[in-house]
């Protein structure tokens, strides 16, 4: 089936991701579209179709290029929630999902994931088609829906996807941080001082990620405006409906799947239309419980980097007092050299060829001459030591 910038390869939903997804879609412009029926497409487009089918602005796009690094971010758009989020970049609507290079292997459980609750509930509907449709009306006026908007689930399961991956990236590095802090405190050395700097250089970058997305969920969570604006279902349900007229229907219209079900997504934010606007509970909730759990991450790297800081602190005390070592060790050396040039002096002065009357005694002088130098200079090295433990000095 052909599409402007590109071609369109439908996607068996029974098959795993390696054998449903051609390889000519691994490319930098593969998606995969997958819709709340559970149907899936590879998609090889440009990005000029994709802008086309979603509506949203090409600086939106450009945070999903893989070849620009863009920080985490959550965008609510008027017709498309914009996810970028460390290897997972997709484009949710109201009614389908357009997930970027299926073939990753960080991808691959998104669409896996994705596959599997989306199976669930469709086959929860089709258990219990025929009561709902003898029940439609009652659940349309007691506000009744047994399912999250499509957008949230969808959202849900790459926030879920988001933060086990950092998780397990997490425990990955403290899994390899720990033993090598250990061994460097049993033994300072240059490979062991390596190991760590290159394990504390990764665990810096983690953190600087990991704080990336706890801070895009923070600002989402402080700011009830920017939750309105994920709420895409309850945009939908009112654009199809009268008040909001036929014109702003119509632009739903440009993408043929959300256009085939605007009105099952109206009954499924029934309920959310039907109370405040405002009203943003539900998402709330969903992002407090990933909120938490990325912060529980963090707090894991906050408590690593401490270790970490303590290790170097105890490895810097080390080198101290090694150092002070070396001090004391280097006083020494210099007093008894000090005292020994005082000996050679003594010697070099009567070495000399000097005439002198009591030249004549020689063994009676020698004597004299060598316990006196050696008393001198041994007294001359107990006092540089006593002054130097009087002062504190030495130990």
């Amino acid at each position: 089936m052909g599409r402007e910038g590109g071609y369109v390869v439908p996607v068996d939903p029974g098959m795993g991701t390696g054998g449903g997804l051609k390889k000519k879609g691994a490319g930098s412009r593969s998606w995969i579209l997958m819709d709340s029926s559970g149907q899936e497409t590879v998609l090889d487009v440009d990005k000029y179709a994709i802008m086309h089918r979603v509506q949203i602005h090409a600086r939106d796009l450009r945070i999903l290029d893989p070849l620009l690094s863009y920080p985490s971010a959550i965008l609510g758009r008027d017709r498309a929630i914009v996810l970028n989020l460390e290897h997972i970049k997709a484009i949710i609507t109201a009614e389908e999902v357009l997930l970027r290079d299926p073939l990753d292997d960080n991808v691959t459980p998104v669409v896996e994931e994705l596959r599997r609750r989306l199976k669930s509930v469709n086959s929860n509907h089709e258990n219990h088609e025929d009561g709902k449709e003898l029940l439609a009306h009652n659940d349309v006026e007691n506000g009744e829906e047994d399912e999250s908007p499509f957008e949230f689930r969808a959202l849900e399961v790459a926030l879920e996807a988001i933060c086990s991956y950092l998780a397990a990236r997490t425990i990955e590095l403290e899994t390899a941080v720990y033993p090598a802090l250990d061994m460097l405190t049993s033994k300072i050395s240059s490979r062991n001082l390596d190991r760590v700097r290159k394990l504390k250089s990764q665990m810096t970058r983690l953190t600087a990620r990991v704080q990336k997305v706890r801070d895009e969920l923070e600002q989402l969570l402080d700011d009830d405006d920017d939750m309105a604006d994920l709420y895409l279902s309850r945009k939908l349900a009112g654009a199809s409906s009268p008040v909001s007229g036929s014109g702003a229907a119509g632009c739903f219209l440009a993408s043929p799947t959300i256009g085939s079900k605007i009105s099952r997504a109206s009954r499924a934010s029934v309920a959310t239309v039907r109370g405040d606007e405002d009203d943003v509970e539900e998402l709330e909730m969903l992002l407090e419980a990933y909120f938490m759990q990325i912060d529980s991450t963090l707090n894991k790297l906050a408590t690593l980097r401490e270790y970490i800081d303590n290790t170097e602190d105890y490895i810097n005390i080390q080198l101290d007092n090694h150092r002070n070592q070396l001090i004391q060790l280097e006083l020494f050396l210099s007093s008894g050299t000090v005292c020994m040039s005082i000996y050679s002096l003594i010697a070099g002065i009567f070495g000399m060829n000097i005439p002198y009357t009591w030249n004549d005694d020689h063994g009676y002088m020698f004597k004299w001459v060598v316990v006196f130098s050696g008393f001198l200079a041994a007294l001359t090295f107990v006092l540089i030591i006593s002054y130097a433990r009087c002062k504190g000095l030495v130990g």
